[in-house]
Protein backbone atom coordinates (compact mmCIF):
# COMPACT_ATOMS: atom_id res chain seq x y z
CA UNK A 1 0.00 0.00 0.00
CA UNK A 2 1.15 3.81 -0.38
CA UNK A 3 2.19 4.99 2.82
CA UNK A 4 1.66 8.61 4.33
CA UNK A 5 5.15 9.38 3.47
CA UNK A 6 4.40 9.85 -0.33
CA UNK A 7 1.19 11.85 0.26
CA UNK A 8 3.10 14.14 2.86
CA UNK A 9 5.69 14.23 -0.33
CA UNK A 10 3.70 15.69 -2.64
CA UNK A 11 2.06 18.31 -0.50
CA UNK A 12 5.93 19.41 0.47
CA UNK A 13 6.90 19.06 -3.14
CA UNK A 14 4.79 22.67 -3.05
CA UNK A 15 7.28 24.32 -1.60
CA UNK A 16 5.73 26.95 0.43
CA UNK A 17 5.34 27.55 4.25
CA UNK A 18 1.76 27.02 3.80
CA UNK A 19 2.54 23.18 1.95
CA UNK A 20 4.69 23.02 5.46
CA UNK A 21 2.19 23.74 8.19
CA UNK A 22 -0.72 21.50 6.11
CA UNK A 23 2.45 18.64 5.93
CA UNK A 24 2.48 18.47 9.64
CA UNK A 25 -0.92 19.38 10.40
CA UNK A 26 -1.58 16.23 7.96
CA UNK A 27 0.87 14.15 9.70
CA UNK A 28 -0.29 15.42 13.66
CA UNK A 29 -3.76 14.36 12.67
CA UNK A 30 -3.27 10.90 11.19
CA UNK A 31 -0.63 10.53 13.76
CA UNK A 32 -2.45 11.54 16.80
CA UNK A 33 -6.27 11.11 15.55
CA UNK A 34 -7.27 7.26 16.58
CA UNK A 35 -6.08 8.34 19.87
CA UNK A 36 -7.61 11.29 20.35
CA UNK A 37 -10.77 10.27 18.91
CA UNK A 38 -11.04 7.20 21.12
CA UNK A 39 -10.74 9.41 24.57
CA UNK A 40 -13.02 12.40 22.85
CA UNK A 41 -15.62 9.61 22.25
CA UNK A 42 -15.78 8.44 25.58
CA UNK A 43 -15.61 11.67 27.27
CA UNK A 44 -18.43 13.25 25.18
CA UNK A 45 -20.73 10.11 26.09
CA UNK A 46 -20.29 10.70 29.34
CA UNK A 47 -20.70 14.71 29.28
CA UNK A 48 -23.73 13.91 26.96
CA UNK A 49 -25.29 11.19 29.37
CA UNK A 50 -25.66 14.33 32.47
CA UNK A 51 -28.81 14.99 34.02
CA UNK A 52 -30.14 11.99 32.07
CA UNK A 53 -28.09 9.08 33.19
CA UNK A 54 -29.12 8.54 37.17
CA UNK A 55 -27.61 8.15 39.16
CA UNK A 56 -24.24 9.96 37.76
CA UNK A 57 -22.04 7.55 39.20
CA UNK A 58 -22.77 5.12 36.35
CA UNK A 59 -21.62 7.39 34.08
CA UNK A 60 -18.01 7.09 36.17
CA UNK A 61 -18.62 3.54 35.75
CA UNK A 62 -18.92 3.25 32.11
CA UNK A 63 -15.85 5.60 31.55
CA UNK A 64 -13.89 3.22 34.27
CA UNK A 65 -14.98 0.29 32.90
CA UNK A 66 -13.70 1.22 29.14
CA UNK A 67 -10.52 2.61 30.29
CA UNK A 68 -9.79 -0.87 31.70
CA UNK A 69 -10.72 -2.93 28.98
CA UNK A 70 -8.58 -0.63 26.26
CA UNK A 71 -5.36 -1.34 28.47
CA UNK A 72 -6.31 -4.98 29.17
CA UNK A 73 -6.94 -5.61 25.62
CA UNK A 74 -3.77 -3.31 24.92
CA UNK A 75 -1.29 -5.82 27.26
CA UNK A 76 -3.45 -8.82 25.63
CA UNK A 77 -2.57 -8.14 22.17
CA UNK A 78 0.96 -6.71 22.53
CA UNK A 79 2.09 -10.26 22.41
CA UNK A 80 0.64 -10.46 19.08
CA UNK A 81 0.70 -7.16 17.77
CA UNK A 82 4.66 -6.37 16.53
CA UNK A 83 5.46 -10.10 15.43
CA UNK A 84 1.96 -10.41 13.37
CA UNK A 85 2.78 -7.29 11.67
CA UNK A 86 6.38 -8.53 11.08
CA UNK A 87 5.21 -11.92 9.58
CA UNK A 88 2.73 -9.91 6.83
CA UNK A 89 5.92 -7.93 5.63
CA UNK A 90 8.04 -10.73 5.27
CA UNK A 91 5.12 -12.32 3.46
CA UNK A 92 5.09 -8.89 1.53
CA UNK A 93 8.14 -9.18 1.30
CA UNK A 94 8.31 -12.64 -0.44
CA UNK A 95 5.24 -11.55 -2.79
CA UNK A 96 3.51 -14.42 -1.12
CA UNK A 97 0.08 -12.52 -0.93
CA UNK A 98 -2.50 -15.25 -0.67
CA UNK A 99 -1.43 -16.53 2.55
CA UNK A 100 -2.26 -12.78 4.13
CA UNK A 101 -6.02 -12.86 4.61
CA UNK A 102 -6.52 -16.54 5.70
CA UNK A 103 -3.59 -16.01 8.40
CA UNK A 104 -4.87 -12.60 8.94
CA UNK A 105 -8.10 -14.45 9.70
CA UNK A 106 -6.26 -17.38 12.04
CA UNK A 107 -4.91 -14.30 14.11
CA UNK A 108 -8.19 -12.84 14.48
CA UNK A 109 -9.30 -16.36 15.40
CA UNK A 110 -6.84 -16.83 18.14
CA UNK A 111 -7.33 -13.27 19.34
CA UNK A 112 -11.00 -14.01 19.87
CA UNK A 113 -10.14 -17.31 21.91
CA UNK A 114 -8.64 -16.07 24.05
CA UNK A 115 -10.14 -12.62 24.68
CA UNK A 116 -12.80 -14.34 25.05
CA UNK A 117 -11.65 -17.09 27.91
CA UNK A 118 -10.22 -13.95 29.57
CA UNK A 119 -13.35 -12.01 29.41
CA UNK A 120 -15.84 -14.64 30.23
CA UNK A 121 -13.54 -14.97 33.87
CA UNK A 122 -13.67 -11.99 33.99
CA UNK A 123 -17.45 -11.49 33.97
CA UNK A 124 -17.93 -14.22 35.85
CA UNK A 125 -15.81 -13.83 39.34
CA UNK A 126 -14.85 -10.03 39.08
CA UNK A 127 -18.41 -8.27 38.95
CA UNK A 128 -20.70 -10.47 41.12
CA UNK A 129 -22.81 -7.40 41.55
CA UNK A 130 -23.81 -7.32 38.16
CA UNK A 131 -26.57 -8.25 36.17
CA UNK A 132 -26.03 -10.80 32.69
CA UNK A 133 -26.09 -7.85 30.33
CA UNK A 134 -23.52 -6.06 31.86
CA UNK A 135 -21.40 -9.00 32.25
CA UNK A 136 -22.44 -9.83 27.90
CA UNK A 137 -21.10 -6.41 26.92
CA UNK A 138 -18.32 -6.48 29.10
CA UNK A 139 -17.02 -9.68 27.59
CA UNK A 140 -18.51 -8.61 23.96
CA UNK A 141 -16.64 -5.48 24.07
CA UNK A 142 -13.36 -6.95 24.88
CA UNK A 143 -13.21 -9.27 22.12
CA UNK A 144 -14.14 -6.45 20.07
CA UNK A 145 -11.49 -3.87 21.16
CA UNK A 146 -8.66 -6.95 20.92
CA UNK A 147 -9.58 -7.61 17.17
CA UNK A 148 -9.58 -3.87 16.73
CA UNK A 149 -5.88 -3.67 17.71
CA UNK A 150 -4.76 -6.60 15.62
CA UNK A 151 -6.43 -4.78 12.38
CA UNK A 152 -5.38 -1.52 13.43
CA UNK A 153 -1.89 -2.32 13.86
CA UNK A 154 -2.19 -4.80 10.60
CA UNK A 155 -2.84 -1.64 8.85
CA UNK A 156 -0.21 0.91 10.01
CA UNK A 157 2.43 -1.28 9.57
CA UNK A 158 0.88 -1.14 5.66
CA UNK A 159 1.17 2.72 6.52
CA UNK A 160 -2.46 2.93 5.81
CA UNK A 161 -3.14 5.66 7.94
CA UNK A 162 -5.84 7.91 6.45
CA UNK A 163 -8.08 4.48 6.41
CA UNK A 164 -7.48 4.16 9.94
CA UNK A 165 -8.35 7.76 10.32
CA UNK A 166 -11.48 7.57 8.74
CA UNK A 167 -12.68 4.21 9.72
CA UNK A 168 -11.87 5.30 13.81
CA UNK A 169 -13.94 9.04 12.93
CA UNK A 170 -16.55 6.91 11.62
CA UNK A 171 -16.60 4.53 14.16
CA UNK A 172 -16.52 6.38 17.64
CA UNK A 173 -19.15 8.94 15.85
CA UNK A 174 -21.26 6.25 15.95
CA UNK A 175 -20.47 5.26 19.26
CA UNK A 176 -21.07 8.52 20.35
CA UNK A 177 -24.36 8.53 18.66
CA UNK A 178 -24.94 4.87 19.53
CA UNK A 179 -24.55 5.59 23.05
CA UNK A 180 -26.33 8.97 23.08
CA UNK A 181 -29.32 7.03 22.05
CA UNK A 182 -29.24 4.03 24.23
CA UNK A 183 -28.33 6.50 27.40
CA UNK A 184 -31.96 6.34 28.98
CA UNK A 185 -30.76 2.68 29.57
CA UNK A 186 -27.97 3.26 31.74
CA UNK A 187 -24.89 1.98 32.08
CA UNK A 188 -25.78 -1.42 29.80
CA UNK A 189 -26.91 1.58 26.63
CA UNK A 190 -23.69 3.41 27.13
CA UNK A 191 -21.87 0.15 27.02
CA UNK A 192 -24.59 -1.10 24.04
CA UNK A 193 -23.48 2.10 21.93
CA UNK A 194 -20.00 1.87 22.64
CA UNK A 195 -19.77 -1.55 20.82
CA UNK A 196 -21.65 -0.42 18.44
CA UNK A 197 -19.34 1.92 17.40
CA UNK A 198 -16.36 -0.54 17.96
CA UNK A 199 -18.06 -3.38 16.11
CA UNK A 200 -18.62 -0.45 13.17
CA UNK A 201 -14.65 0.30 13.32
CA UNK A 202 -13.83 -3.15 13.45
CA UNK A 203 -15.84 -4.31 10.32
CA UNK A 204 -14.80 -1.73 8.37
CA UNK A 205 -10.93 -2.33 8.89
CA UNK A 206 -11.31 -6.06 8.25
CA UNK A 207 -13.30 -5.47 4.87
CA UNK A 208 -10.52 -3.25 4.10
CA UNK A 209 -7.99 -5.77 4.64
CA UNK A 210 -10.12 -8.56 3.02
CA UNK A 211 -10.88 -6.31 -0.40
CA UNK A 212 -6.90 -5.67 -0.26
CA UNK A 213 -5.54 -8.92 -0.05
CA UNK A 214 -8.14 -11.60 -1.97
CA UNK A 215 -7.10 -15.18 -1.59
CA UNK A 216 -8.64 -18.59 -2.49
CA UNK A 217 -8.17 -19.61 1.34
CA UNK A 218 -10.17 -18.67 4.53
CA UNK A 219 -8.13 -19.56 7.46
CA UNK A 220 -4.48 -20.63 8.29
CA UNK A 221 -2.29 -20.57 11.38
CA UNK A 222 0.90 -20.17 9.30
CA UNK A 223 2.13 -17.40 11.68
CA UNK A 224 2.18 -19.35 14.43
CA UNK A 225 4.92 -21.75 13.30
CA UNK A 226 8.05 -21.57 15.26
CA UNK A 227 10.38 -19.96 12.39
CA UNK A 228 7.68 -18.07 11.33
CA UNK A 229 7.47 -15.91 14.65
CA UNK A 230 10.08 -13.62 16.12
CA UNK A 231 10.09 -14.29 20.24
CA UNK A 232 11.83 -10.96 20.45
CA UNK A 233 9.15 -9.54 19.09
CA UNK A 234 6.63 -11.35 20.91
CA UNK A 235 7.61 -9.61 24.21
CA UNK A 236 8.40 -6.49 23.09
CA UNK A 237 4.76 -5.87 22.22
CA UNK A 238 4.00 -7.18 25.75
CA UNK A 239 6.66 -5.35 27.17
CA UNK A 240 5.53 -2.25 25.66
CA UNK A 241 1.99 -1.89 26.17
CA UNK A 242 2.68 -3.16 30.01
CA UNK A 243 5.16 -0.07 30.84
CA UNK A 244 2.65 2.48 29.10
CA UNK A 245 -0.03 0.99 31.76
CA UNK A 246 1.89 -0.27 34.99
CA UNK A 247 1.80 2.95 36.68
CA UNK A 248 -1.86 3.42 36.02
CA UNK A 249 -2.89 0.02 37.25
CA UNK A 250 -0.50 0.79 40.46
CA UNK A 251 -2.55 4.23 41.58
CA UNK A 252 -5.37 2.65 40.80
CA UNK A 253 -4.72 -0.01 43.27
CA UNK A 254 -3.00 1.20 46.06
CA UNK A 255 -5.29 2.72 48.64
CA UNK A 256 -4.69 6.15 49.04
CA UNK A 257 -4.80 6.59 45.50
CA UNK A 258 -7.47 4.83 44.03
CA UNK A 259 -10.88 4.44 44.63
CA UNK A 260 -12.98 1.40 43.94
CA UNK A 261 -15.85 2.14 41.25
CA UNK A 262 -16.98 -1.34 39.27
CA UNK A 263 -16.10 -4.67 40.31
CA UNK A 264 -12.35 -5.01 40.59
CA UNK A 265 -12.20 -1.61 38.45
CA UNK A 266 -10.44 1.32 40.70
CA UNK A 267 -9.59 4.75 39.18
CA UNK A 268 -7.61 7.45 40.37
CA UNK A 269 -8.81 10.83 40.86
CA UNK A 270 -5.47 12.07 41.47
CA UNK A 271 -3.53 10.66 38.61
CA UNK A 272 -6.17 9.75 35.48
CA UNK A 273 -7.24 13.09 34.66
CA UNK A 274 -3.42 15.03 34.36
CA UNK A 275 -1.88 11.99 32.16
CA UNK A 276 -4.84 12.59 29.91
CA UNK A 277 -4.57 15.86 29.69
CA UNK A 278 -0.71 15.05 29.44
CA UNK A 279 -1.37 12.95 26.44
CA UNK A 280 -2.86 15.80 24.13
CA UNK A 281 0.57 17.45 24.11
CA UNK A 282 2.00 14.67 22.00
CA UNK A 283 0.33 15.92 18.90
CA UNK A 284 2.86 18.09 17.64
CA UNK A 285 5.86 15.56 18.23
CA UNK A 286 3.52 12.96 16.83
CA UNK A 287 3.58 14.74 13.75
CA UNK A 288 7.36 14.99 13.90
CA UNK A 289 7.64 11.83 14.26
CA UNK A 290 6.00 10.50 10.92
CA UNK A 291 7.21 13.64 8.49
CA UNK A 292 10.72 12.25 9.41
CA UNK A 293 10.77 9.33 9.43
CA UNK A 294 8.29 8.62 6.72
CA UNK A 295 9.72 11.03 4.13
CA UNK A 296 13.67 12.16 5.00
CA UNK A 297 14.84 8.65 6.78
CA UNK A 298 12.98 5.59 5.14
CA UNK A 299 14.24 7.86 1.67
CA UNK A 300 17.57 7.18 2.45
CA UNK A 301 16.83 3.58 4.39
CA UNK A 302 15.49 2.20 1.09
CA UNK A 303 18.35 3.61 -0.88
CA UNK A 304 20.87 2.34 1.36
CA UNK A 305 19.32 -1.45 1.42
CA UNK A 306 18.47 -1.18 -2.16
CA UNK A 307 22.34 -0.38 -2.92
CA UNK A 308 23.63 -3.56 -0.32
CA UNK A 309 21.17 -5.59 -2.47
CA UNK A 310 21.83 -4.30 -6.04
CA UNK A 311 25.69 -4.31 -5.61
CA UNK A 312 26.10 -0.67 -5.52
CA UNK A 313 29.48 1.20 -5.40
CA UNK A 314 31.14 1.25 -1.56
CA UNK A 315 31.09 4.84 -2.03
CA UNK A 316 27.49 5.21 -2.82
CA UNK A 317 26.94 3.04 0.20
CA UNK A 318 28.83 5.10 2.67
CA UNK A 319 27.09 8.25 1.17
CA UNK A 320 23.39 6.57 1.92
CA UNK A 321 24.41 4.93 5.03
CA UNK A 322 25.71 8.75 6.23
CA UNK A 323 22.22 10.47 5.11
CA UNK A 324 20.38 7.64 6.54
CA UNK A 325 22.31 8.36 9.79
CA UNK A 326 21.89 12.09 9.66
CA UNK A 327 18.25 11.62 9.03
CA UNK A 328 17.40 9.22 11.89
CA UNK A 329 19.51 11.71 14.13
CA UNK A 330 17.86 14.99 12.79
CA UNK A 331 14.31 12.85 13.46
CA UNK A 332 14.88 11.86 17.14
CA UNK A 333 16.45 15.62 17.74
CA UNK A 334 13.37 17.26 16.07
CA UNK A 335 11.19 15.19 18.04
CA UNK A 336 12.51 16.49 20.83
CA UNK A 337 13.03 19.97 20.20
CA UNK A 338 8.69 20.49 19.45
CA UNK A 339 8.06 18.48 22.09
CA UNK A 340 9.77 20.71 24.43
CA UNK A 341 8.10 23.61 23.02
CA UNK A 342 5.34 21.70 23.28
CA UNK A 343 5.82 21.28 27.11
CA UNK A 344 6.99 25.30 27.19
CA UNK A 345 3.68 26.36 26.24
CA UNK A 346 1.59 23.79 28.54
CA UNK A 347 3.58 25.08 31.26
CA UNK A 348 2.31 28.13 30.58
CA UNK A 349 -0.94 27.76 29.66
CA UNK A 350 -1.70 24.85 32.13
CA UNK A 351 -3.21 26.94 35.38
CA UNK A 352 -5.73 28.59 32.74
CA UNK A 353 -6.41 25.01 31.22
CA UNK A 354 -7.13 23.92 34.82
CA UNK A 355 -9.24 26.80 35.59
CA UNK A 356 -11.29 26.65 32.40
CA UNK A 357 -12.44 22.95 32.99
CA UNK A 358 -12.46 23.27 36.79
CA UNK A 359 -9.79 21.15 38.05
CA UNK A 360 -7.77 22.15 41.33
CA UNK A 361 -4.48 24.30 40.91
CA UNK A 362 -3.19 21.30 43.07
CA UNK A 363 -3.07 19.16 40.21
CA UNK A 364 -0.26 21.62 38.10
CA UNK A 365 3.09 19.36 39.48
CA UNK A 366 1.18 15.97 38.54
CA UNK A 367 -0.01 17.56 34.98
CA UNK A 368 3.78 19.37 34.79
CA UNK A 369 5.83 16.10 35.38
CA UNK A 370 3.07 13.97 32.56
CA UNK A 371 3.39 16.36 30.05
CA UNK A 372 7.12 15.99 29.70
CA UNK A 373 6.74 12.27 30.78
CA UNK A 374 4.59 11.80 27.38
CA UNK A 375 6.74 13.76 25.24
CA UNK A 376 9.71 11.29 26.10
CA UNK A 377 7.35 8.61 24.98
CA UNK A 378 7.15 10.44 21.48
CA UNK A 379 10.93 10.28 21.74
CA UNK A 380 10.89 6.74 22.41
CA UNK A 381 8.50 5.47 20.17
CA UNK A 382 10.61 7.66 17.36
CA UNK A 383 13.95 5.84 18.83
CA UNK A 384 12.03 2.39 18.53
CA UNK A 385 11.02 2.94 15.00
CA UNK A 386 14.11 3.46 14.18
CA UNK A 387 15.79 0.70 15.82
CA UNK A 388 12.68 -1.69 13.81
CA UNK A 389 14.03 -0.24 10.62
CA UNK A 390 17.29 -1.45 11.32
CA UNK A 391 16.15 -5.00 12.76
CA UNK A 392 17.81 -4.27 16.06
CA UNK A 393 15.12 -6.74 17.92
CA UNK A 394 16.75 -7.86 20.62
CA UNK A 395 17.51 -4.00 21.68
CA UNK A 396 13.99 -3.16 21.51
CA UNK A 397 13.27 -5.72 23.56
CA UNK A 398 15.94 -5.21 26.35
CA UNK A 399 14.54 -1.59 26.25
CA UNK A 400 11.27 -2.25 26.61
CA UNK A 401 11.53 -4.74 29.36
CA UNK A 402 14.13 -1.58 31.51
CA UNK A 403 10.79 0.50 30.71
CA UNK A 404 8.21 -1.55 32.29
CA UNK A 405 10.80 -2.28 34.72
CA UNK A 406 11.90 0.85 35.35
CA UNK A 407 8.21 2.30 35.62
CA UNK A 408 6.88 -0.60 37.78
CA UNK A 409 10.17 0.04 40.30
CA UNK A 410 10.16 4.09 40.19
CA UNK A 411 6.15 3.99 40.50
CA UNK A 412 6.01 2.59 43.40
CA UNK A 413 9.15 4.35 45.21
CA UNK A 414 7.09 7.38 44.14
CA UNK A 415 3.80 5.85 45.93
CA UNK A 416 6.07 5.46 49.05
CA UNK A 417 7.53 8.86 49.02
CA UNK A 418 4.27 10.77 48.50
CA UNK A 419 1.98 13.29 46.69
CA UNK A 420 4.66 15.54 45.94
CA UNK A 421 6.86 12.86 43.93
CA UNK A 422 3.77 11.36 42.02
CA UNK A 423 4.10 10.59 38.20
CA UNK A 424 7.95 10.66 38.28
CA UNK A 425 8.38 7.30 38.00
CA UNK A 426 6.53 7.16 34.58
CA UNK A 427 8.92 10.18 33.30
CA UNK A 428 12.38 9.16 35.18
CA UNK A 429 11.63 5.19 33.53
CA UNK A 430 11.09 7.14 29.94
CA UNK A 431 14.36 9.09 30.68
CA UNK A 432 16.60 6.51 31.19
CA UNK A 433 14.69 4.19 28.33
CA UNK A 434 15.18 7.16 25.62
CA UNK A 435 19.14 8.20 27.09
CA UNK A 436 19.84 4.46 26.73
CA UNK A 437 18.16 3.73 23.40
CA UNK A 438 19.67 6.64 21.64
CA UNK A 439 23.37 5.00 23.41
CA UNK A 440 22.53 1.55 21.37
CA UNK A 441 21.18 3.05 18.36
CA UNK A 442 24.32 5.67 17.85
CA UNK A 443 26.44 2.55 18.43
CA UNK A 444 24.60 0.50 16.17
CA UNK A 445 24.72 3.24 13.62
CA UNK A 446 28.15 3.14 13.58
CA UNK A 447 29.42 -0.30 12.34
CA UNK A 448 25.78 -0.73 10.58
CA UNK A 449 27.98 -1.18 7.18
CA UNK A 450 30.21 -4.22 9.01
CA UNK A 451 26.77 -5.84 10.10
CA UNK A 452 25.01 -5.76 6.90
CA UNK A 453 27.61 -7.47 5.21
CA UNK A 454 29.46 -9.30 7.97
CA UNK A 455 26.56 -10.60 10.13
CA UNK A 456 23.96 -11.76 7.59
CA UNK A 457 22.95 -15.58 8.11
Amino acid sequence: MAGIGFEIKKILRRDSYLSLFTAYTYAGIIGSGPWVLSILGVLIIGLMSLGVVLPHVLITQFQVTITHLIAMSLILTGFLQLSFTRYIADRLFEKDISVILPNFIGALFVTTAVAGIVGILLALFAFPQQNAIYRILLIANFVVLCNIWIATIFLSGMKNYKAILVLYTLGYSIAVLGAILLRGAGLNGLLMGVLLGHFVLFSGMALLIISSYPSDRFIEFDFLRKKRMFTSLIWTGFFFNLGVWIDKYLFWYTPTTGQHVIGIFNASLIYDLPIFLAYLSIIPGMAVFLVRMETDFVEYYQKFYDAVRDGGTLNYIEEMRDEMVSTARLGIFEIIKIQTIAVLIIFVAAPAILNLIGISQYYLSLLYIDVVAAGLQVVFLGIMNVLFYLDKRHIALALTALFAGLNLIFSLISLYLGATWYGYGFALSLLISVVTGMYWLDKKMAILEYETFMLQK
